[in-house]
């Protein structure tokens, strides 16, 4: 690539390079990607072995172009990773993969940026971070290294053979976490799975997908997460072609639940005693979209059938353990289901409050020129979705489009 010039820079070709490329070539606004692996890398080596997609193929894409799957089925990691490849060679995306980029940083007394690669320079008047909210795996350090036990981040999980003979303990009970520790027991293992605050939709209800009762219920547009809510995490599987998350069913089926990890002592975890109030306020949240899909459906007049069943919780379940002695347990393994934070260290310019996070509204960043595409809540509750990302792609693309329009009026 050597020495280049572009009016557009777009770091990362995942789902939020792509769709960014799309809007920008729609727009005529010259522009280059740049992908330091293959393009939706994440997609294919960053996930585990039998990851499909959390929403059904209808719902869960761009709108220019449909899986070549059952639009109800979930597209597995593979077909979502063809589908972001297929879309880059429909739009012709300028991307070029195999390029890391090592640091951007303002051009002195000069406008635009100047872009250090593995290839060589880049002179953009624009740059968009499209790299995504799945950065670097966060792993809490609270258990030290030591001799049989392995632990590892979700991100790094691939299937039940890579852990060790033995029990194995999750923690993390959003979408990663629940499906890891119930693809880990139906593999015959002792699991323990360390439940969180979460939400609990239901994956269908009354014959349709929860996509669609988020989408008519106006869910997807909420611009901020409740108050108290920004670090809850959303239980909903689409594996075995989707089925309801149910806590009390992952206890029937052998999985030991324990509160929230909070510390380690002496060969000793520690839970908080919050399992029966945390499963209880998501099925509070399971009960409220209940009670706003009836209304709906009676609002509406829809002859959508009851489902009156769906309301049968089932018993309480018992209280956490205060302490698991892991040795004892048998465990040889943790997953760390525990997220992710972002790295800009590459971005050197004045884009980030003092912990490090982005500064900007709906991606258009506080440093002029600068633009972010793929954060959670960008501009609502739908914006880190494959389908949300593109919407906000459009708004990133038309701002630059106008200060672009101003640039040349001058």
């Amino acid at each position: 690539m050597s020495n280049h010039e572009t009016e557009v820079l777009v770091v990362g070709a995942g789902q939020a390079g792509v769709a960014m490329s799309e809007h920008l070539g729609a727009r005529g606004i010259p522009h280059l990607v740049l992908e330091r692996d293959r393009i939706a890398e994440r997609w294919r080596s960053g996930r585990w072995d039998s990851l499909v997609a959390n929403g059904p193929a209808w719902h869960d894409r761009f709108p220019g172009l449909e899986f070549d799957i059952d639009p109800d089925a979930f597209a597995s990691k593979e077909q979502v990773a063809d589908y972001f490849a297929g879309y880059a060679e429909k739009i012709d995306a300028p991307i070029h993969c195999g390029v890391d980029v090592h640091r951007v940083r303002r051009k002195a007394g000069a406008p635009g940026f100047l872009v250090e690669t593995s290839e060589g320079t880049v002179d953009a008047r624009y740059v968009v971070a499209a790299t995504g909210p799945f950065q670097q795996p966060v792993i809490p350090p609270l258990v030290p290294a030591s001799p049989g036990l392995v632990q590892l981040h979700s991100s790094a999980y691939r299937n039940p053979g890579q852990l060790p003979a033995g029990a194995a303990l999750v923690v993390g009970a959003g979408s990663s976490g629940v499906q890891i520790a119930a693809e880990l027991r139906a593999a015959g293992k002792a699991v323990h799975l360390s439940v969180g605050p979460h939400e609990r939709p239901p994956r269908r209800y009354r014959g349709r997908d929860f996509c669609w009762w988020l989408g008519v219920l106006h869910k997807w547009d909420a611009p901020t997460p409740p108050l108290g809510a920004e670090h809850v995490t959303i239980a909903v599987s689409g594996a075995d072609g989707g089925r309801t998350v149910d806590f009390r069913e992952l206890a029937a089926d052998g999985i030991t639940l324990v509160g929230r990890t909070t510390g380690f002592v002496d060969g000793r975890l520690q839970f908080a005693a919050d399992l029966r109030a945390t499963i209880a306020a998501g099925d509070a949240s399971y009960l409220t979209m209940l009670d706003e899909a009836d209304a709906y459906v009676a609002r509406n007049g829809l002859d959508l059938p009851a489902e009156p069943q769906a309301r049968d919780l089932g018993a309480d379940v018992p209280e956490s353990i205060a302490e698991l002695d892991l040795r004892a347990a048998g465990i040889t393994a943790i997953v760390w289901a525990t997220g992710f934070v972002a790295d800009y260290g590459w971005l050197q310019v004045d884009a980030f409050d003092e912990a490090g996070k982005p500064k900007h509204a709906r991606g258009v960043s506080a440093e002029p020129g600068v633009y972010f595409l793929g954060l959670p809540w960008q501009s609502r509750r739908g914006s880190s979705f494959i389908w949300g990302v593109w919407h906000d792609a459009a708004y990133v693309a038309e701002h630059i489009a106008i200060q672009r329009g101003y640039l040349g009026a001058a």
